[in-house]
């Protein structure tokens, strides 16, 4: 793997707010430095799903290197790199450390380690593919495509921000239409026809139910294809009920569709809860002039609780 974005959604709503989702491939040690942006909605690989001997494999074929050794100075950024023999050294040193911890994480699984444990060694050496959502960017490529900042997360904000600039396709979003992620909607309302998902008598509706419910799972699966390289929708649909019978809705944040406010400040609609700011834009969830898919679930907030 190497760096990698691309847009996979982008609205706009009536009102002029953007909403975006980005996939994302990078590094997993700046992961936590991404995760410190907390405007955005975020779905990513875990380290605890991954069989361990998937995980190895990964690491021997295609590590995860820096492309630069930092010079070891006061403060958190380097301002000189180190070349020449000892970077050659540094090179060697990562993957001796590499190698190192493979061999110790095949000494845990040879043991019985359950992997969410025994995968941790190897993550300074994983590529992280991550889907993120947010209307709120100018902050994150302020901080992070910036010389202050480590130089990876540099990398991947840089071609964020380029593509965010130059967007391929915007889409222009009506009152009740929705910002869908990894669905191709004529070829996934076809996909729902031929498999008998819905009929011409009640298709709107209900193809706008199913598309919503299949942007959620391929957001869940941070891929848009099945192992085997093709599109299965009830695959899908399965996993959007695995996903709301066992209360993980993360991956429900992603899909949106504009907040249309009748009256002022003081409105408070039973489906879900609008906050203002100092100029009266609309806020949900932490997404602004955009409503979440998760916020129409009822208690969204502990879904398997009693509250």
């Amino acid at each position: 793997m190497a760096f990698a974005a691309k847009i996979l959604a982008d609205s706009l709503s009536p009102d002029g707010v953007r909403l975006t989702t980005f996939e994302v491939t990078f590094p997993r040690i700046i992961l936590s430095e991404f995760n410190t942006h907390r405007q955005f909605s975020r779905n990513s690989a875990s380290s605890r799903a991954i069989p361990v001997e998937k995980m190895i494999k990964r690491v021997m074929e295609d590590p995860y290197v820096p492309s630069s050794w930092g010079k070891n100075q006061k403060g958190m950024s380097a301002d000189e790199n180190i070349y020449g023999l000892g970077a050659e050294n540094a090179l060697s040193a990562w993957y001796n450390a590499r190698d190192s911890a493979i061999r110790y994480a095949r000494k845990l699984l040879e043991i019985g380690v359950h992997k969410q444990l025994t995968n941790r060694l190897l993550e300074p050496f994983m590529w992280h593919t991550v889907i993120c959502t947010s209307t709120e960017w100018v902050n994150f490529f302020h901080l992070r495509n910036n010389a202050q900042a480590h130089p990876d997360i540099q990398t991947i904000a840089k071609m964020m921000q380029v593509l965010y600039e130059s967007p391929l396709e915007l889409r222009k979003l009506n009152y009740g239409e929705w910002h869908l992620p990894l669905v191709q909607r004529t070829e996934d309302m076809h996909a729902l026809f031929d498999a008998g998902l819905a009929q011409v008598d009640n298709a709107d509706s209900l193809i706008d139910e199913l598309l919503v419910k299949i942007s959620v799972a391929r957001c869940a699966r941070v891929s848009y294809l099945t192992h085997d390289g093709k599109r299965d929708i009830q695959a899908d649909l399965n996993l959007y009920d695995k996903l709301l019978t066992s209360g993980h809705l993360s991956p429900f944040e992603h899909v949106a569709r504009p907040v249309k406010v009748f009256a002022g400040p003081d409105v408070n609609d039973d489906a879900y809860r609008v906050v203002f700011d100092g100029a009266h834009n609309p806020w949900c969830g932490n997404f602004r002039g955009w409503v979440q898919y998760r916020k129409l679930i009822p208690n969204e907030s502990d879904i398997l609780g009693k509250a």
